[in-house]
């Protein structure tokens, strides 16, 4: 749940200090030839920690009401436990899980706080939406403002 209580701008910051190049987990990576800090990838990590939370929020009481005696009965069947996996317990998730993804999706579209850092907002690399409307906007482009923001109106 934290990053549903921490503010937007203070999980960039930390997700940039994380993963730059120095950073606790970007100097492992870097190490093996991997940049997290100011590229698409980080861009894709910030969306994973603020959408996590509405996947687990959607999945958990699904696994929590899943009776138990179904997979046991899988099991007595002779279904191995990859069977059980795929063909009793994903079916029951699949709304939850479908729902849960829908809701991080709508929410990384617009998000602007916690990627702005990371993305480092390198031009035709690392650009987000949202601070094209701000920046359409300051340069009273209203018109091409309202565009991107119907885009992602749309997309989310």
């Amino acid at each position: 749940d934290v990053p549903f209580a921490l503010p937007t701008a203070v999980a960039g910051v930390a997700l940039t200090a994380l993963f730059a190049e120095k950073g606790w987990l970007g100097a492992p990576l870097a190490a093996l030839g991997l940049k997290v800090a100011f590229t698409p990838g980080g861009i894709f990590v910030a969306m994973i920690f603020i959408g996590i939370p509405f996947v687990v929020r959607t999945v958990q009481p699904v696994l929590q009401d899943l009776d138990p005696e179904i997979e046991e009965a899988a099991g007595s069947l002779g279904a191995s436990r990859l069977q059980t996996i795929v063909r009793v317990i994903l079916p029951s998730l699949a709304p939850a899980l479908l729902t849960g993804l829908a809701l991080a999706f709508a929410r990384a579209v617009g998000e602007y706080g916690s990627v702005i850092f990371i993305a480092g907002n390198l031009p035709n690399v690392s650009e987000i939406a949202p601070l094209l409307i701000v920046i359409r906007l300051s340069e009273f482009r209203y018109a091409d403002a309202t565009a991107i923001a119907v885009v992602m109106l749309v997309v989310s």
